[in-house]
Protein backbone atom coordinates (compact mmCIF):
# COMPACT_ATOMS: atom_id res chain seq x y z
CA UNK A 1 0.00 0.00 0.00
CA UNK A 2 1.39 3.36 -1.06
CA UNK A 3 1.04 6.34 1.26
CA UNK A 4 1.10 9.80 -0.30
CA UNK A 5 1.41 12.99 1.72
CA UNK A 6 0.93 16.34 0.00
CA UNK A 7 2.05 19.71 1.32
CA UNK A 8 2.58 23.26 0.13
CA UNK A 9 -0.96 24.46 -0.43
CA UNK A 10 -2.27 27.76 0.88
CA UNK A 11 -3.67 31.16 0.03
CA UNK A 12 -1.93 33.17 -2.67
CA UNK A 13 -2.77 36.29 -4.62
CA UNK A 14 -3.40 36.16 -8.38
CA UNK A 15 -0.09 36.16 -10.24
CA UNK A 16 1.70 34.51 -7.34
CA UNK A 17 3.44 31.15 -7.07
CA UNK A 18 3.26 28.02 -4.96
CA UNK A 19 5.15 24.75 -4.94
CA UNK A 20 3.35 21.58 -3.95
CA UNK A 21 5.19 18.48 -2.77
CA UNK A 22 4.06 14.88 -2.50
CA UNK A 23 6.12 12.32 -0.64
CA UNK A 24 5.47 8.65 -1.35
CA UNK A 25 6.27 5.71 0.88
CA UNK A 26 5.54 2.02 0.97
CA UNK A 27 6.11 0.99 -2.62
CA UNK A 28 8.07 1.46 -5.81
CA UNK A 29 8.38 5.09 -6.81
CA UNK A 30 10.88 5.39 -9.64
CA UNK A 31 8.80 3.41 -12.16
CA UNK A 32 5.45 4.87 -11.15
CA UNK A 33 3.51 7.46 -13.10
CA UNK A 34 2.99 10.41 -10.75
CA UNK A 35 0.26 12.94 -11.33
CA UNK A 36 -1.40 15.98 -9.82
CA UNK A 37 -5.16 16.39 -10.09
CA UNK A 38 -7.37 19.17 -8.80
CA UNK A 39 -11.01 19.24 -7.82
CA UNK A 40 -13.50 21.97 -7.07
CA UNK A 41 -16.86 21.29 -5.40
CA UNK A 42 -19.40 19.90 -7.84
CA UNK A 43 -16.80 18.99 -10.45
CA UNK A 44 -14.83 15.88 -11.25
CA UNK A 45 -11.14 15.71 -10.57
CA UNK A 46 -9.18 16.99 -13.54
CA UNK A 47 -5.64 16.13 -14.52
CA UNK A 48 -3.26 19.03 -13.97
CA UNK A 49 0.11 17.43 -14.71
CA UNK A 50 1.71 14.02 -15.08
CA UNK A 51 5.27 12.69 -15.14
CA UNK A 52 6.30 9.20 -16.20
CA UNK A 53 9.11 7.15 -14.75
CA UNK A 54 11.40 8.28 -17.58
CA UNK A 55 10.60 11.95 -16.96
CA UNK A 56 8.13 12.49 -19.78
CA UNK A 57 5.60 15.14 -18.78
CA UNK A 58 2.10 16.11 -19.81
CA UNK A 59 -0.11 19.01 -18.74
CA UNK A 60 -3.72 20.05 -18.78
CA UNK A 61 -4.40 22.75 -21.34
CA UNK A 62 -5.32 25.34 -18.71
CA UNK A 63 -1.92 25.14 -16.99
CA UNK A 64 0.50 24.73 -19.89
CA UNK A 65 3.29 27.28 -19.70
CA UNK A 66 2.52 28.16 -16.07
CA UNK A 67 2.95 24.91 -14.12
CA UNK A 68 5.88 22.49 -14.05
CA UNK A 69 5.92 18.97 -12.63
CA UNK A 70 9.16 17.30 -11.56
CA UNK A 71 10.26 14.33 -9.50
CA UNK A 72 13.16 13.34 -7.28
CA UNK A 73 13.32 9.55 -7.21
CA UNK A 74 15.96 9.53 -4.47
CA UNK A 75 13.49 11.33 -2.20
CA UNK A 76 10.39 9.57 -3.59
CA UNK A 77 8.90 13.01 -4.07
CA UNK A 78 6.99 14.70 -6.87
CA UNK A 79 6.65 18.47 -7.10
CA UNK A 80 4.28 20.87 -8.80
CA UNK A 81 5.63 24.37 -9.34
CA UNK A 82 2.70 26.69 -9.99
CA UNK A 83 3.39 30.15 -11.38
CA UNK A 84 1.17 32.97 -12.59
CA UNK A 85 -1.68 31.58 -10.54
CA UNK A 86 -5.24 32.52 -11.42
CA UNK A 87 -8.42 32.41 -9.34
CA UNK A 88 -9.62 29.51 -11.48
CA UNK A 89 -6.66 27.46 -10.23
CA UNK A 90 -8.37 27.32 -6.85
CA UNK A 91 -9.20 23.81 -5.68
CA UNK A 92 -8.00 20.80 -3.75
CA UNK A 93 -4.89 19.34 -5.35
CA UNK A 94 -4.40 15.60 -5.10
CA UNK A 95 -1.27 13.57 -5.72
CA UNK A 96 -1.72 10.28 -7.55
CA UNK A 97 0.58 7.24 -7.83
CA UNK A 98 -0.01 4.69 -10.58
CA UNK A 99 1.90 1.53 -11.42
CA UNK A 100 0.23 -0.92 -13.77
CA UNK A 101 -3.35 -1.31 -12.58
CA UNK A 102 -2.60 -0.10 -9.05
CA UNK A 103 -3.46 3.43 -8.00
CA UNK A 104 -3.26 5.47 -4.81
CA UNK A 105 -4.35 9.00 -3.85
CA UNK A 106 -3.12 11.45 -1.28
CA UNK A 107 -5.42 13.30 1.09
CA UNK A 108 -5.25 16.54 -0.90
CA UNK A 109 -4.02 20.05 -0.20
CA UNK A 110 -6.09 23.20 -0.63
CA UNK A 111 -4.92 25.92 -2.98
CA UNK A 112 -6.81 29.20 -2.94
CA UNK A 113 -5.99 32.00 -5.35
CA UNK A 114 -7.66 35.20 -4.27
CA UNK A 115 -6.94 38.83 -3.62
Amino acid sequence: QVQLVESGGGLVQPGGSLRLSCVASGSIFSDAVMSWYRQVPGNQRELVAQIDGDGTTDYGDSVKGRFAISRDNAKATVYLQMNALKPEDTGVYYCNWQLGFSRSWGQGTQVTVSS
